[in-house]
């Protein structure tokens, strides 16, 4: 039984409807007019960054999920349910694979470069916040090290960016997206995956099962082995663990 979520819950019909998940307070009709949602979304935080409730709650055994995040024992068993779970809608389904599709004509490998600034410039005093011509030169390294193959790259952000930024990279992204489900998404069918430490690309990896590369420093380089699968919320495929930022 769920008690808060977000939006996000219309992109995951499976999600949604699930059998064996119930979410009480989801009231389809108010949430879906007027200005629900927003005032559902401020119920939802006043509701869970309360310690007072949080008392409450673990008095009656509800718990919060991200305090679960480090129990992986059964991720692997459940892999197969929870990317059914997850799998987006139809038509987050089929704009994510079309633009991968056509990325595909004209390259041979396709690279994810989520670009996430924002709240990063503070998050962890600024330590993994990046320019975009940092950015820019990660992508240019990694066309060096796949330098016999024709490279793409799709560029997921919380910000507006001009593609000419990157003007001698091949470069996509999706127009007019409506929710980031869909650069998500997306994100999850590259070949390849770099960004700085985020739950979203750690998530695209896991859930498309395509190697990761944090970037850790601007002076970062980078071979085939600097990317991984992530298996569960601390580690990547090949048995390195991430650090609890």
């Amino acid at each position: 039984m769920i008690f808060f979520f977000d939006y996000s819950i219309e992109d995951f019909p499976n999600f949604k409807h699930c059998p064996f998940i119930y979410f009480p307070l989801y009231q389809e009709w108010y949430l879906e007019h007027g200005n629900g949602w927003n005032n559902f979304k401020g119920l939802t935080w006043k509701a869970t960054h309360n310690k007072e409730l949080d008392k409450i709650y673990n008095f009656f055994g509800f718990f919060k999920g991200w305090n679960t995040r480090r129990k992986i024992e059964y991720i692997s068993d459940a892999k197969k349910e929870i990317i059914h779970i997850f799998t987006p809608r139809t038509d987050i389904v089929q704009k994510g694979t079309g633009l991968i599709s056509e990325m595909r004509s004209s390259a041979d490998i396709i690279v994810g470069v989520h670009i996430r600034r924002g709240d990063y410039e503070v998050w962890n005093n600024g330590k993994f916040y990046y320019s975009l011509s940092q950015y820019y030169t990660f992508m240019q390294k990694i066309q060096a090290l796949y330098s016999t193959q024709k490279v793409a790259f799709f560029i997921s952000s919380n910000e507006k960016v001009q593609l000419d930024y990157f003007a001698k990279c091949n470069c996509f992204l999706q127009e007019k997206s409506e929710s980031p489900i869909l650069d998500l998404y997306t994100l999850s069918l590259c070949d390849r995956i770099i960004g700085p430490f985020s739950t979203f690309s750690r998530w695209a990896s896991f859930y498309g099962e395509k190697p990761l590369c944090f970037l850790k420093d601007i002076d970062q380089n980078f071979t085939e082995e600097s990317f991984s699968p992530i298996v569960d919320y601390f580690h990547f495929a090949n048995g390195k663990e991430i650090q609890n930022w």
